[in-house]
């Protein structure tokens, strides 16, 4: 199920790219952000096994729920961090609603809507 919802928000950043023309720097921070917090979850998961500092949960959450949850995602998957945790993981998908909510929110009334325009006709 956690890939479907990253394949989810890829169809849904795409409609939104074309009908509202997101700008191509919302895909760098969420690509940017989503390695960040792919790196944060192995350094975690590394510490964990050394018995050394650990990244908190509310660092790893906050990552998640400011466009990096994919990033997550993919680490809790590939890595197997914090996929058991029960309560961080109800959090955990709070904060990917939250930011896929805030999302969709901002590209309907930030963005340039080109739903309802007039398309000038194609001449041959």
């Amino acid at each position: 199920m956690s890939y479907l919802v990253i394949l989810f928000f890829v169809v849904l950043y795409l409609l939104a790219t074309f009908f509202f023309h997101i700008p191509a720097l919302v895909a760098l921070v969420y690509g940017v952000l989503s390695l960040s917090c792919f790196v944060a979850y192995a350094i975690d998961k590394s510490a964990a096994k050394g018995g050394r500092w650990r990244t908190s949960e509310r660092t790893l959450l906050l990552l998640g729920l400011l466009c990096g949850w994919p990033g997550a995602v993919l680490a809790q998957q590939w890595l197997r961090h914090k996929s058991s945790k029960r309560s961080f993981r109800i959090a955990f998908w709070i904060t990917v609603a939250l930011n896929i909510g805030a999302f969709v929110y901002f590209s309907m009334h930030y963005a340039a809507p080109d739903i309802g325009t007039e398309v000038a006709p194609i001449e041959l």
